[in-house]
């Protein structure tokens, strides 16, 4: 009997030695695990620091295509439920975004000072209100763009408020925005770069929402009659303010970024929903 306990107890022992190497598996660090990127990595950015023009940046709050020569996102993809929003304030701390990779120029909160552009939100402010540290990270300067004022200010600003009240009416939304090409208008005039050359001010800026009533397993809840809104404006100050002017398709904003953005759903609903144009409410 002794003997019989004493191989159970090794075998035991084996098992349970297995089980727990099984249970803690190495992450890549090029797997994704982000909410924010449920429908997909538009650009297969990657966290290689040779791939600078497509470096991947995850963060709790959103996560981002980076370009080290543009000096901005190339895409930001993130979440809003009604878990992201609260009662924390507006933070304004803008900064440098110092987890790029050592020898990267990082352009700061003074960066856009005197050139006639905002510091432009991807993801906003406003969608990160449920802790200040959320609300914060919002601020770094990888989040931002050089964006004409009135563009900023006032057409992206209603595209920003009606996403979130879509939000407060119990959906929840997945929202891609990018920018691309080379020469805004802002307060002061064309430019193509900004900083001494350091950022690219980008032509145009676009986004794409999809909306689901709150739930859980989102791609799989997605059918021919989800609602996706594509939008893509000029970067310049004599801007439509009525964002609902500029809807356009998902393949559109396709064909001039080379992004697949939508991505992760069967390619049959993906190729129906990216050839339709928005014809929904705007506020």
């Amino acid at each position: 009997m002794g003997r019989h306990l004493t191989y159970i107890t090794i075998i035991c022992l084996v098992l349970i030695g297995c089980k727990e190497t099984e249970v803690v598996p190495k992450k890549s660090p090029d797997l994704v695990f982000s909410e924010h990127l449920t429908f997909g990595n538009p650009s297969n950015a990657t966290t290689d620091v040779s791939n600078a023009n497509n470096y991947l940046m995850e963060k709790p709050q959103y996560a981002l295509s980076y370009s080290r020569d543009r000096g901005t996102p190339n895409w930001v993809s993130w979440h809003i439920t009604t878990d992201w929003l609260g009662n924390a304030p507006r933070q304004d701390d803008f900064r440098a975004d110092t987890s790029l990779p050592s020898g990267w120029y990082r352009v700061d909160e003074d960066s856009y000072r005197g050139s006639g552009f905002d510091r432009g939100h991807n993801t906003p402010s406003a969608d990160r209100t449920k802790t200040v540290e959320d609300n914060s990270a919002t601020f770094l300067m990888t989040n931002m763009i050089p964006q004409a004022p009135n563009n900023n200010q006032q057409t992206w600003a209603r595209l920003e408020d009606y996403t979130r009240s879509l939000v407060q009416a119990g959906n929840e939304v997945y929202v891609i925005m990018g920018s691309y090409g080379a020469g805004g208008t802002g307060s002061n005039g064309r430019m193509t770069t900004i900083d001494e050359g350091r950022v690219t001010v980008p032509s145009q800026i676009w986004k794409v929402v999809v909306v689901l009533p709150e739930g859980d397993d989102d791609v799989n809840r997605i059918t021919a009659s989800t609602r996706v809104i594509a939008v893509n404006t000029p970067n310049i100050n004599s801007v439509n303010p009525s964002w609902g002017t500029y809807r356009t398709t998902v393949d559109a904003i396709e064909a001039s970024t080379g992004y697949d953005l939508l991505a992760n759903l069967p390619d049959n609903l993906e190729s129906f929903l990216e050839a339709k144009v928005d014809t929904g409410p705007t506020q």
